[in-house]
């Protein structure tokens, strides 16, 4: 049986997707060395969250 060529117009099909686009991510302040993290997780530069120091970064040789 034939079927059309283009059943959903791009508009249409744009409209459908207008939902698909990521969202922009969270950020916040690290209370101690001032970096940018994710709210509620440990601070990649200087290992600390929620006022204490959760790990320290092995040192490089």
């Amino acid at each position: 049986m034939a079927v059309p060529k283009r059943k959903v117009s791009p508009s249409r099909q744009g409209m459908r997707r207008a939902h698909h686009a990521l969202k922009a991510t969270g950020t916040a302040e690290c209370s101690n060395c001032g970096e940018v993290k994710r709210p509620h997780h440990i601070c990649g530069a200087c290992g600390h969250y929620d006022g204490r120091q959760v790990y320290t970064k092995a040192a490089t040789v």
